[in-house]
């Protein structure tokens, strides 16, 4: 088995296009025995995974990477064990590649249908978190996918011990190892170089910061799907403060928004408040506070909390619309739904959920936000591939085309139409 360590750029988007060729028509028994020996590997390689990690971690704090970046960057034997387990839940989803649409006979006798196929070669570029590597090579993988992997530079130890028993395990199956391949070098120039290599790799998928995100549709050739990067919203509507038992499950859910896992780009970032739901806020705020979160709030609502003993900060215009990652929320009140709605659609794409106990009003912000999801009563937080049914996620889409909102299995995937004739010509 060949090592990606000293191949260029091309020289790996040449083999991954050679890959493809054989991934793209693999029965899905096949696929899921090297995913399953690929799971087998990750495990077998305990001791050499998490030595390198080791290295990476400690590289990390020597070089003062935050501690949130390096808690995400530490792996152990816990942490490894969900990640193999991870790779055995994708060989357990049901496989796109290969499903047709029913025949559609034309007047001149042509069956024509439309065949789900692999999308080829795909490039990924993340940061910091090595589960990732596992987790898209596998969807790829299940998918029918080559996938060139190109982590932050701290993780570039971790990832080349979880490259190495990826394609262990699909050699050991008989599939070529180049289906899996990880960029070692660290240097923005080979990010580069993937960005641009549009005759050999389909789609870019960054994931990561708006920074990351911005470089990548400034630099590619490649096709890029941006995604992961947008202001989540929840608007509180005064129908859903009127019973104290709507107003604490308003509490849970805004808390579990904010608080869960802060960092996450399903996080609540601006609370849109009712005037008449003002009343309220205190309460749903309390719990924020309590939990370390810091409120920019409107006037409005800076008088409601602050009436009620509460800290809170003046809100700029600047903390509208900015996706915190952090323990931060803006609050803004807003006369009803129609401020809310503009609102959303001046600041929005990602993640909007409503509050409410008027089933009018819901499905008018079902049908008017036009984000990647919209939510009715329910944290933001299910904006989730593993969440909605998917089994996983490669990245969560906030544009238009080829995919939105959580990418599975059938998000790296496209269609080609099939025309069977008995020897029709066009007139």
């Amino acid at each position: 088995m060949t090592t990606t360590e000293t191949l260029t750029v091309r020289e790996m988007g040449l083999r991954a296009r050679r890959a493809a060729r054989v991934l793209r028509s693999l029965p899905t028994a096949h696929k899921v025995a090297a995913l399953h020996a690929a799971s087998r590997e990750l495990q077998a390689r305990e001791a050499e995974i998490l030595e390198a990690n080791a290295r990476d971690v400690a590289a990390a704090q020597a070089a003062g990477l935050p501690e949130h970046m390096v808690a995400r960057l530490r792996l152990d034997a816990a942490s490894l064990a969900a990640i193999a387990r991870d790779v055995e839940a994708v060989a357990a989803l049901a496989d796109p590649v290969g499903e047709t649409t029913p025949d559609e006979v034309r007047p001149n006798g042509l069956r024509v249908s439309r065949r789900r196929v692999p999308l080829g070669v795909l490039g990924v570029i993340y940061e910091s978190r090595p589960n990732v590597t596992v987790d898209v090579a596998a969807l790829a993988l299940m998918s029918g996918n080559a996938v060139i992997l190109r982590g932050g530079r701290e993780t570039v130890g971790s990832n080349a011990a979880l490259e190495e028993a990826i394609r262990a395990g699909l050699a050991s199956e008989g599939i070529p190892a180049e289906a899996v391949q990880v960029i070692r070098d660290p240097a923005r120039e080979r990010m580069l170089d993937l960005l641009r290599l549009d005759d050999l790799v389909d789609a870019i998928i960054p994931r990561g910061g708006a920074g990351l995100h911005r470089y990548c549709v400034e630099n590619a050739t490649v096709p890029v799907i941006v995604g992961g990067i947008g202001v989540v919203h929840i608007y509180l509507d005064e129908s859903f403060t009127r019973d104290p038992a709507d107003v604490e499950r308003a509490a849970r859910l805004i808390h579990n928004a904010k608080v869960q896992k802060p960092s996450a780009c399903n996080a609540l970032d601006t609370l849109l408040v009712h005037g008449g739901a003002l009343p309220a806020l205190p309460a749903i705020a309390r719990d924020l506070i309590a939990a370390g979160v810091t409120l920019r709030a409107d006037p409005p609502a800076l008088a409601a909390l602050h009436a009620a003993g509460l800290e809170a900060e003046p809100a700029q215009d600047s903390d509208y619309g900015t996706e915190f990652l952090a323990l931060t929320a803006s609050i803004r009140t807003v006369s009803g739904l129609d401020e809310a709605l503009d609102f959303i659609a001046a600041h929005g794409n990602h993640t909007d959920v409503i509050l409410t106990r008027d089933p009018a009003q819901a499905e008018r912000f079902v049908g008017d936000v036009d984000s990647a999801a919209v939510m009715v009563n329910a944290s933001p937080r299910f904006n989730d591939g593993g969440q909605l049914g998917l089994g996983a996620e490669v990245a969560i889409s906030t544009q238009k085309l080829h995919a939105r909102g959580p990418m599975g299995l059938r998000e790296l995937t496209t269609t080609k139409w099939v025309v069977v004739g008995e020897g029709q010509v066009r007139a």
